[in-house]
């Protein structure tokens, strides 16, 4: 029966490639080398800030290279690299037309060591009004690359001091935001403040497919190549290795790359992304998801655990977000006759769809959604350190890969534009 359902599934004139070569491309001895690696004890869990994240980030390097994607944006190599930053407040003080502020009303958002402005400094004086979204607000002075000085009203006191939280993980920026929770509108102004600053780097692995008639429409395949790393032993096994959480998606992706480099006829740019840091805060996608303008990104399929069976057993997987645009209908129409399903996502009540790493693009609009097998509510291997290989599926895992390359074609080829996230009916 998988025989028959396997050529069944790429016995389609739409391909250049024969039934055979495709399943030769994407076959169940490759998938599990791949996996092997990712998820081996060598490994060691690939915690975030790790060498052996740094050494799993490599293979995947190799990998890319092999399938002969090129790198992104004409860089050296496939890594996107980026840093972490954690200013630890250490004083501050602040004055306001010559009084003397409570600094517990200040937050200062820089990777300054020594940060020292006045009024002269240059900085762009705004305000954050009562009644706005103030998160949207805050990030998007945090993010915009310019300097501020945010007068907050107090509207949002409860709030205001979750701003220091942006302190414990924020990537490396050039500007600085004073936030100051205030009445007034101070006309003369001092803040000092003094902060130690730890940076951490940290690495995308990233190879792109340039499209023929539409190189500046983005299809983007992608899974998170990180993990928990190593914890207290459990029947003389402390080492979590990840296999279906998510060195399966990141397999996914590589074949995936192999499978459209062999085809060599997508229409749109393929961007074929391993991100890092996803378990600690999704760090990775987010670098990754401002290299691009959302508006371009024309879909997003984002792989995470698709190495055990779904609720629904082989030949099936899920889609998180589905009814939010067409593009698990489109993916359904593109594998008629297969047998294979795409079900939207049954795990509603627990919010996969913000939970991974198609969340960033999803918020921005663009038709971002994560396509997994994992049974939420019942996945006995899940965050623990029994999730090895051994537990995966290795048959049907490949057949998942297939589905998605067949799914994904009229997509890839420019023939189907998903419709986009409505965003202001996102939370």
């Amino acid at each position: 029966m998988k025989r028959i359902f396997v050529l069944g599934l790429f016995i389609t004139t739409t391909f250049f490639v024969s039934a055979q070569k495709a399943e030769n491309i994407i076959n169940a001895k490759e998938v599990e080398r791949i996996e092997r690696v990712i998820s081996s004890d060598d490994m060691r869990g690939r915690k975030t800030f790790s060498p052996e994240i740094d050494k799993a980030a490599d293979f995947i390097a190799d990998e890319f290279k092999k399938a002969g994607l090129q790198t992104f944006n004409g860089a050296n190599g496939y890594k996107q690299d980026f840093a972490m930053v954690s200013p630890k407040f250490l004083s501050g003080s602040a004055t306001f037309d010559n009084d003397q502020v409570d600094f517990k009303n200040v937050v200062v958002i820089t990777c300054q060591p020594v940060f020292n402005i006045n009024e002269k400094s240059g900085y762009e004086k705004v305000k954050i009004e009562a009644g706005k979204s103030f998160q949207s607000e805050v990030m998007k002075y945090v993010r915009s690359g310019k300097n501020y000085f945010v007068l907050v009203d107090t509207s949002y006191s409860k709030n205001f001091s979750r701003l220091t939280g942006l302190k414990r993980a924020m990537f490396k920026m050039d500007n600085s935001v004073v936030f100051a929770l205030t009445t007034t509108d101070p006309k003369t102004f001092t803040v000092e403040s003094r902060h130690d600053i730890t940076e951490q780097k940290l690495a995308n692995v990233v190879g792109i497919l340039p499209g023929k008639s539409k190189k500046d429409e983005y299809v983007i395949f992608s899974g998170h190549y990180d993990h928990l790393g190593i914890g207290k032993a459990l029947d003389g096994d402390s080492i979590y290795n990840g296999a279906n959480d998510d060195a399966a998606g990141t397999t996914a992706v590589i074949m995936l790359a192999k499978y459209f480099k062999a085809l060599g006829n997508n229409e749109r740019t393929i961007v074929f992304a391993g991100f890092t840091a996803e378990e600690v805060g999704g760090f990775g996608s987010q670098y990754f998801s401002r290299q691009f303008d959302p508006a371009k990104v024309v879909a997003m399929f984002n792989i995470e655990m698709i190495g055990t069976e779904s609720k629904w057993g082989k030949n099936s997987a899920y889609i998180t977000g589905y009814e939010k645009t067409d593009m698990g209908a489109i993916m359904q129409k593109n594998l008629e006759g297969t047998g294979f399903t795409f079900y939207p996502d049954p795990y509603a009540t627990q919010n996969l769809f913000y939970r991974s790493d198609n969340a960033t693009l999803a918020r921005l609009g663009v038709p971002a959604h994560t396509i997994s097998t994992s049974k939420m509510d019942s996945e006995p291997n899940y965050h623990k350190v029994s999730d090895h290989i051994e537990t995966l599926d290795m048959e049907n895992m490949t057949m998942i890969i297939k589905s998605i390359a067949l799914a994904s074609r009229s997509i890839v080829a420019g023939k189907d534009t998903p419709s986009r996230v409505k965003v202001d009916e996102l939370r």
